[in-house]
């Protein structure tokens, strides 16, 4: 699944390129598509907040990590419901599995102790702190001539 960076100007043109692909952007079997992960991305002075719509999970269905950049959000739910009627016969029984997964690139020089999250009315909000691009230093390689 394409990742976008949430630091791009053309983050909302990657978003809109990633729900306008379903159905065939699916990834493993099964997942529903990231853009039932509503997100909306609010630039601070010091941070950058990820809002992230998930109804009907909860805080327990809810994993994030954070790895070689990038950060990711999972919600599964699981959820079953049976009816029975006096003489105890299963009138209905539904189940119900949901899966979701997003992935933003916010750069490898955020540490996971710096980011804070909090959930809240079916709402994740996520914070995510600027900090400067280390300048990338380059090794000066030496090729050595023959003859």
């Amino acid at each position: 699944m394409y990742s976008p960076s949430i630091f791009n100007d053309n983050f909302v043109d990657d978003l809109f390129e990633e729900v306008l692909g379903f159905p065939f952007n699916f990834g493993k079997k099964g997942d529903i598509p990231a853009g039932r992960m509503i997100t909306d991305v609010h630039e601070f002075d010091d941070k950058y907040v990820l809002e992230m719509e998930l109804p009907g999970y909860d805080k327990n269905d809810v994993k994030i990590e954070l790895e070689d950049g990038y950060l990711k959000i999972e919600a599964e739910h699981k959820e079953d419901t049976e009816n029975k009627d006096a003489a105890g016969k299963i009138i209905r029984k539904e189940r119900f599995t949901g899966k979701c997964e997003r992935k933003f690139y916010i750069g490898k020089e955020v540490k996971g102790d710096d980011i804070n999250a909090e959930f809240k009315d079916g709402i994740l909000k996520i914070g995510v702190p600027k900090v400067a691009e280390q300048p990338k230093v380059e090794k000066k390689n030496y090729i050595e001539i023959d003859g």
